[in-house]
């Protein structure tokens, strides 16, 4: 282990609080060959920050003496250790403070051990690990001012360390919606290769991938790594396509990627820091090329500790002995040599800071000093608590560093200026942070600008907040930079994945018909309503065209004709009969059937009319009902007269005997039976599950088609079954009857009209089957038409023609021909 150390500074009191701070930011490299104990530490390079930090904590331990409030009648000393930046000397440090100066135990001049009650410090969080390690054993309390790992708050590790500035995880949280908030999506990452960027580093990509943030490249390095591990990252850099770099490193670091990026020229891109160099000043200085312009990252919100700046500059008070500590730190920061043989400036001891500039009377580290102080005053209201302090302490009480920890995590108070001190169950105080950006003043100097605010303890929508207007950009632009993998997809389509690379890599696909994206980079593309279909840029859903045959389309007027003219006809030709009711042809050809027969072809042609026009619930339900009882009307006269014929010409007895079953009454009563059946299905099928509008969005992807379903297939079915049937019978009966007398050629011709009914709807099927949309509809018009004209022209037409056009053959004679004297052979007989 070698010699026992003593502290760098210190003080006797009747409480002692430890402290290590890095007075020094390196070591000499030495070989150890193991003949001899090893010898302590040869720390190099002045490190001012640390001695600022011991300032703050001296400003905080006089101050907490002078006061009668708090710790009454008691002294609070320290000893204060420099670990050079070394972890191991930063353990070496703890034990000593844990365990007093054993070595020199013996040694009647030393004086009593110290009995430290907690430790101040370390500044990183890899030396704050290993030391929280060690002491956490004891229980006492370690208080770091600028320790910010994430890792630090796993108490199960470290149950005695406590911090007073925020979690990395909140602030790499708070990073990654900052990346989110001005839009980039590819960026490139460096962090120093220790737990504090490692760490920081881990959190920050899990919040970014969940905010669809990816990262073309990660890199680390530590200060102490061979050149060559920087010059890769410098190639990285040069070779990426990424402008935002997110830097997660310590100062120490930060210097030394500076003065290679300034001998690479690497300007132009857009930097986002951590709070540890962010609003550094000395970090700024270094960045003579104005790499760093621009720069954004997160911040400690500022903070005033009335005194502590006049304090800090006055370092005459460090001046506590000749050794070689103070003559160092004296030398560097006044540029001076103690030795009156050098060729330099001679120090004088008295030196003032009027003057001097360098790092040591930079105070843009206020923040993280008043941490060093709200962690004094932290450890000294724990002890004021325990100790019972009112008008005086109790000196007697045993302090038992569990029982000061345990304390510690209770205290909640605020300093003379307002500043909230408490720690929750991590150990952790609140995390709020400022949004800094680095904009060049009109004399070159970096100001560290204010633009925006995080405080994770507002819900996570409200948490940051930025004034856009406000920033200055990398090369000095006012412009937001722009780094994405790829250009963002326009509207009307969608990112699709390259493979291989990561997701925020992707091509644009146009979105698929019937569906649409209304914003940019969108991810999948929303499919449009059934009643909406996609424009032809696919940005948005348009209605879709209603299709159905109208009255103001050519198709439908001439098919609103064509049903008119029919019915025309049919009234014509029942006007022809009405004025030759008496006459020889018309009554052989039974003139009340042949009205009745009239009158429902009529029907037939108007209700092809109730297909045209928008289907609504009342349409539906009539075309179909309608359809079906004027069809079997039709076909149940025709089936009448066809019996009639057919018993009159085939009976084989008297006359009278057969025909007194198809007299008139038995006629209608046939016709009335048979379309009541018809009737009775329609009822029923109506009451059970009706036809009904319905908007058919399969049949077409760009056009509803207004059809009219079915409702009841059964129903259906059962009515066109029932029209089958009967004009199937009637058919039968024609055909047989085909042969009567050559003059008497009613069979003959219903015949003809069933044949061309059976066709037209047999032929209905297949045509109705492949017709799209309102062609559907047109083809069953155009059957109702067809087999309705077939009808009319096949039974009513020759009749027309000889009643108007051959009167003469308008006789008994001409009529019965051979059959009126067949039927008088027969009666004779």
């Amino acid at each position: 282990m070698g010699e026992s150390e003593r502290p760098q500074l210190s003080k006797e009191g009747d409480i002692m609080l430890g402290a290590i701070f890095s007075f020094h930011s390196s070591w000499r490299d030495r070989q150890d060959n193991y003949t001899h104990k090893p010898q302590p530490l040869q720390c190099i390079s002045v490190n001012f920050r640390g001695f600022q930090f011991a300032q703050a904590m001296l400003f905080a331990i006089e101050e907490i003496n002078n006061s009668t409030d708090l710790l009454p009648g008691v002294s609070l000393g320290y000893k204060i250790y420099d670990s050079c930046g070394s972890i191991a000397q930063g353990v070496r440090a703890a034990l000593a403070l844990a365990n007093g100066q054993q070595a020199g135990a013996a040694n009647a001049s030393c004086s009593r051990p110290a009995q430290v009650v907690s430790i101040l410090g370390e500044t990183s969080s890899s030396p704050c690990m290993a030391i929280a390690t060690v002491v956490g054993t004891f229980h006492i309390p370690l208080i770091s001012h600028f320790a910010t790992c994430d890792c630090l708050s796993d108490k199960v590790k470290y149950p005695s360390f406590l911090r007073t500035i925020p979690s990395d995880y909140y602030q790499s949280r708070a990073r990654a919606q900052l990346v989110k908030h001005f839009g980039w999506t590819w960026v490139g990452a460096i962090r120093t290769n220790d737990d504090y960027g490692n760490n920081g580093m881990d959190v920050f990509i899990e919040s970014a991938q969940r905010l669809g943030i990816c990262l073309e490249y990660s890199e680390s390095f530590f200060r102490t790594d061979p050149p060559d591990k920087i010059h890769k990252i410098i190639k990285t850099i040069q070779g990426s396509t990424s402008k935002v770099i997110v830097a997660f490193m310590s100062h120490l670091d930060m210097d030394l990627l500076i003065e290679e990026l300034t001998r690479h020229n690497l300007s132009g891109y857009q930097w986002v820091g951590s709070e540890s160099w962010i609003f550094d000043s000395q970090i700024a200085a270094l960045d003579r090329q104005r790499i760093l312009d621009g720069a954004v990252g997160l911040s400690i919100p500022k903070a005033n500790v009335t005194g502590m700046r006049e304090f800090i500059l006055e370092v005459q008070r460090l001046n506590l002995s000749s050794d070689e500590f103070f003559t160092q730190f004296w030398e560097e920061l006044f540029n001076c040599k103690f030795e009156v043989n050098s060729s330099g400036v001679v120090c004088t001891g008295s030196e003032e800071l009027t003057g001097v500039s360098n790092s040591f009377t930079d105070m843009s580290l206020m923040p993280i000093f008043s941490n060093v102080y709200k962690g004094v005053y932290a450890a000294a209201h724990a002890l004021h608590n325990i100790l019972g302090c009112e008008q005086k302490c109790d000196t007697n009480v045993k302090l038992e560093p569990s029982t000061i920890l345990q304390e510690m995590k209770r205290i909640r108070f605020k300093t003379k200026d307002g500043l909230e001190v408490y720690f929750n169950e991590n150990g952790d105080p609140s995390a709020k942070y400022e949004v800094i950006n680095w904009q060049r003043a009109e004399n070159g100097a970096v100001a560290f600008v204010p633009v925006g605010f995080y405080d994770a303890t507002l819900p996570e929508d409200r948490q940051l907040r930025v004034d856009d207007r406000s920033f200055i950009w990398a090369n000095n632009s006012n412009e937001v930079p722009i780094s994405v993998c790829n250009d963002k997809c326009s509207r009307g389509t969608r990112r699709v994945l390259q493979k291989g690379r990561p997701v925020c890599c992707y091509d644009c696909a146009k979105c698929a018909d019937g569906e649409f994206s209304n914003t940019t980079d969108a991810v999948t593309c929303e499919p449009c309503h059934p009643d909406f279909w996609s424009n032809e840029s696919r940005d948005k859903c348009v209605k879709k065209e209603t299709e159905f045959l109208s009255y103001q389309e050519i198709m439908g007027v001439l098919l609103s004709a064509a049903s008119l003219f029919g019915t025309l006809m049919t009234s014509c030709v029942a006007f022809i009969f009405f004025r030759h009711r008496r006459t020889p042809l018309v009554r052989a050809n039974n003139s009340e059937l042949s009205f009745l027969l009239l009158f429902s072809l009529t029907l037939c042609f108007l209700c092809s009319l109730t297909f045209i026009g928008r289907p609504s619930e009342a349409s539906c339900m009539l075309r179909h009902t309608a359809f079906g009882i004027a069809f079997v009307l039709s076909i149940s006269c025709v089936l009448g007269k066809t019996l009639v014929v057919l018993m009159a010409f085939r009976s084989k007895g008297p006359s009278r005997a057969v025909m007194k079953w198809f007299s008139p009454a038995q006629q209608r009563l046939s016709v009335l039976s048979l379309t009541l059946i018809q009737v009775i299905i329609c009822i029923i099928w109506l009451l059970t599950s009706p036809p009904f509008p319905f908007k058919n969005v399969a049949e077409f992807k760009n056009k509803i088609i207004l059809e009219c379903a079915v409702g009841s297939a059964v129903g259906f079915w059962a009515v066109l079954f029932y029209i089958g049937l009967l004009a199937l019978f009637c058919f039968v009966l024609a055909f047989l009857a085909r042969k009567l007398p050559d003059n008497f050629n009613e069979a003959k011709f219903i015949t003809f009209s069933m044949l061309i009914f059976c066709a037209v709807w047999i032929t209905f099927i297949p045509a109705y089957v492949s017709s799209p949309g309102k062609f559907s509809v047109a083809v069953e018009i155009f059957a109702i038409l067809a087999s309705s004209f077939g009808l009319l022209f096949c039974i009513f037409l020759p009749k027309c023609y000889v009643l108007l056009l051959k009167p003469q053959k308008n006789t008994k004679k001409s009529v019965m021909g051979k059959g009126a004297s067949s039927t008088s052979k027969r009666r004779k007989i």
